[in-house]
């Protein structure tokens, strides 16, 4: 009997204890479950901290590199704004505008120096200001004032006036209106949205194939270019693309198959005050407003007229001593070049009252005292023309400007042409590319 409830004890104790030991495990096994989760938990913990403190590194880091690059920045900004204190009173802007109404026509580069003297003075928004970078744009349309036109384009738009900005003119990797990379923004660069580099040929109407006004330019460093050494024609398209990639570039070799045109074109130029440049590429006689073309009916003002040694154009393979670049501009911004061809041959009296007054140096306009000249004084009594649309002959080389060629050619002594300052101020002809050349 006692044998037997010992035995029920016993089994009772080990009944007893198996539900410990099965409870004690579940136990543990919940509670592994559980450190296991904890250590994921912590591992993710550490990971974001680890992401944070590199987030912060790098954020320090980025700091640290703009604290760099604002140092300049504010001491530009300083200066800056010492010079505007210094002008806030107006004096200087008073003096100036009373010299200047002594003259009746500024010249670009003093339209824009005149602009940003009123705004230091009066502010971004002042009417005259903007009034003044808009005549320095019609001024520069045509011509080798590259820096004019991108201080009247960057002033303009600093006051929040809605202008396109020729792509020279973006600082690197900037972007256009439309988003496109500067170096692509160089669509027109001659219509009156980014007034015309050069004379429907080169430049604008400074020289209208001259030297880039770059020294002022808004680029880290200014683009000289030449017409030899390393920065000659063939080099141009490393920093002027249209130059290289165009497909409507001037000048051309001009030979047939002609298509027949019926255009008419006829000019009306005025005698007025002669004004003339030695712009570094070219002589240019800058043009009081009132001659112009028609085209068709349709006016074009002449902006300026200048000079290539030898003749850009060539006529069946063959150039002239000379050609003259009559740059002109309708009210809605198409650049039209008329090309008169001059042959060696006898003294031209125009030329020659030209070649008197001109600068033989580089240096700003020069307005020769009671010497008028009319640019008709250079065009032959003929006005059959080669006609094609082409590009300023001269960085950026801008394209959608359309060219008239006469076909009758004027006279020009060789010891004029020998005068000329310049020995070679040609561009190469260009690639047809597939163009009509027409004749009238």
């Amino acid at each position: 009997m006692k044998r037997t409830i010992i035995e029920v004890i016993l089994a009772l104790a080990l009944v007893g204890a198996g539900a410990f030991g099965w409870t004690n495990f579940k136990g543990n096994q919940k509670a592994t479950g559980q450190l296991t989760e904890l250590k994921a938990a912590s591992e993710e913990a550490t990971k974001a901290v680890a992401d944070k403190d590199a987030a912060i590194k790098a954020a320090e880091e980025e700091m640290a590199t703009l604290r760099e690059e604002m140092a300049p920045l504010e001491g530009q900004a300083q200066q800056l704004a010492a010079v505007k204190a210094a002008m806030a009173n107006g004096a200087t802007l008073a003096d100036l505008e009373a010299a200047y109404k002594t003259q009746k026509n500024l010249s670009a580069e003093r339209q824009v120096g005149l602009g940003a003297l009123r705004m230091l003075t009066k502010g971004a928004e002042d009417p005259a200001a903007i009034e003044s970078f808009r005549k320095a744009l019609q001024l520069s349309e045509l011509g080798d004032r590259k820096n004019t036109i991108c201080a009247a384009q960057l002033a303009l738009s600093a006051a929040g006036e809605k202008v396109a900005i020729m792509a020279d003119c973006l600082p690197k990797g900037a972007k256009d209106e439309k988003g496109d990379k500067g170096d692509k923004a160089e669509k027109s660069g001659h219509d009156d949205k980014a007034a015309a580099k050069d004379d429907g040929h080169g430049k604008a109407k400074d020289d209208g194939h001259g030297k880039a006004d770059d020294k002022k330019a808004p680029e880290k460093h200014a683009v000289h270019w030449s017409y030899d050494g390393d920065m000659g024609p063939e080099r141009w398209g490393k920093e002027f693309p249209t130059c290289a990639k165009g497909k409507s570039q001037s000048p051309l070799d001009i030979k047939g198959p002609f298509v027949k045109s019926r255009t008419v074109v006829t000019t009306d130029y005025k005698e007025g005050p002669l004004k003339m440049i030695n712009n570094g590429h070219t002589i240019q006689v800058n043009v009081t407003p009132g001659s112009k073309i028609r085209i068709d009916g349709v006016v074009h003002e002449l902006l300026q007229f200048h000079f290539h040694r030898p003749s850009e154009e060539k006529i069946d393979g063959k150039p002239m001593a000379m050609v003259v670049h009559f740059v002109h501009k309708s009210a809605a911004g198409k650049l039209a070049v008329l090309g008169v061809l001059l042959k060696e041959g006898n003294e031209n009296p125009g030329i020659k009252t030209l070649w008197a007054n001109m600068p033989m140096e580089e240096g700003p306009e020069v307005t020769p005292e009671g010497v008028n000249f009319n640019p008709a004084n250079l065009l032959p009594r003929e006005f059959d023309f080669y006609s094609y649309e082409g590009s300023l002959t001269t960085p950026p080389c801008t394209e959608g400007v359309r060219f008239y060629i006469l076909k009758s050619t004027v006279n020009v002594a060789k010891e004029q042409v020998a005068a000329f300052p310049f020995k070679r101020n040609a561009r190469p002809v260009q690639e047809l590319n597939g163009r009509e050349i027409t004749t009238n």
